[in-house]
């Protein structure tokens, strides 16, 4: 799995992006676990995460962020990416960040892909 760490902070709330190749539903969740054993990214307020495989099409998990996987998803179909999973991390922070939480969810996708 591949950390680039925080990306933004915004009214207290901090975001991070992590990603990896996936070819099937269990490597999401062996890379999913893989992070989660990391206490920093276990004990975070959100780990939103989606994926486009190229047999079964997309899933996401929005871990409480209503509509975040959604975000991710789309950005996948744009750049045309298939079996990578992309889980961005939000430490909440104490206020309601309203819709920007979606534009942060893009800044740390576009940070991962132009990482790639």
């Amino acid at each position: 799995m591949r950390q680039l760490g925080q990306i933004l902070t915004d009214r207290g709330s901090r975001y991070a992006v992590s990603g990896c190749p996936v070819a099937d539903r269990a490597a999401v969740d062996a890379a999913l676990s893989e992070l989660k054993a990391d206490r920093k990214y276990a004990r975070a307020t959100h780990n939103s995460w989606a994926v486009h495989l190229s047999e079964g099409g997309p899933i996401k998990g929005d871990d409480g962020e209503s509509g975040a996987g959604m975000v991710i998803i789309r950005m996948l179909d744009r750049a045309g990416l298939h079996d990578h999973l992309i889980v961005v991390t939000r430490w909440y922070g104490g206020k309601h960040l309203g819709g920007d939480r979606f534009r942060h969810v893009q800044t740390c996708v576009r940070a991962y892909l132009e990482a790639l």
